[in-house]
């Protein structure tokens, strides 16, 4: 069955249900939460590496292919933004579904990002990396019908992806803004940054929506339904408690 043709299943998951198929493999959960907690000490979301931080301190003008492939990598290593991104486009199964949130998520990236930087918004990254962990744990609850069994009713779906869009990109932008980049071409610049996200953000969805169809797209497999989003569940909120003690430590 082809992606286009594919219905949308059921996202209605009971507390009972939920918690038989999650407690067996809870070891399993809290090991990959430490173990992504271990991994974000050494290679913080949203960070600039040293290798691109010299590529970028220095350079006069429009540099347009630098800052392009910067922001593909940027998108292709943010864990945090992939897992968001698996979150989001679980449970979508047209092309269509698809290409909406993922516009939304870029909208909302794109204005934080290039709005950030050219207004002087800096936040501190810890709390902003905090909410970003917040959302994949929240994308995580909500795709196992947590809110709708609690409240009887979900948050709009399509202003969540916007709104966690918007914290995403001031994560970034915040970031950007300690390189100390020239007013000379900051602009184009901050395009050029802003396109490469969103074709790493492209390439991603790819990778995804193809491991998704091979492993957790059967609307039958309950099993895996729940694997996978109680695992964004508890890395979304390793990654926030990461980030958090980073804030108060210091």
């Amino acid at each position: 069955m082809s992606v286009i043709e594919a219905q949308p299943c059921s996202r209605k998951i009971s507390y009972e249900s939920s918690r038989s198929i999650v407690q067996p493999v809870l070891p399993l959960l809290v090991f990959v939460a430490v173990a992504l907690a271990l991994f974000a000490g050494r290679a913080i979301a949203h960070d600039v590496s040293d290798v691109d931080r010299e590529l970028i301190v220095g350079r006069l003008g429009l540099q347009p292919t630098l800052y392009l492939w910067l922001g593909a990598k940027h998108m292709v290593t943010g864990y945090d933004h992939l897992l968001f991104l698996v979150g989001v486009v679980f449970y979508l199964r047209r092309i269509r579904e698809i290409a909406i949130f993922v516009t939304l998520f870029a909208l909302g990236h794109s204005i934080t990002l290039i709005g950030g930087v050219l207004l002087g918004l800096h936040v501190n990254p810890y709390l902003v990396d905090a909410i970003i962990g917040l959302s994949v744990a929240y994308k995580g609850f909500d795709n196992l019908g947590g809110f709708k069994n609690l409240f009887g009713e979900a948050p709009d779906e399509h202003v969540a992806v916007f709104v966690f869009g918007l914290f995403h990109g001031l994560g970034l932008a915040t970031k950007l803004q300690d390189l100390g980049l020239r007013p000379d071409g900051l602009v184009g610049n901050l395009v050029a940054f802003n396109v490469g996200v969103e074709l790493g953000q492209f390439a991603a969805l790819l990778v995804i929506v193809l491991l998704l169809r091979l492993f957790a797209w059967d609307h039958n497999n309950r099993y895996a339904r729940v694997i996978v989003n109680g695992g964004l569940v508890v890395a979304g909120f390793a990654l926030m408690t990461y980030q958090l003690a980073q804030y108060l430590s210091g």
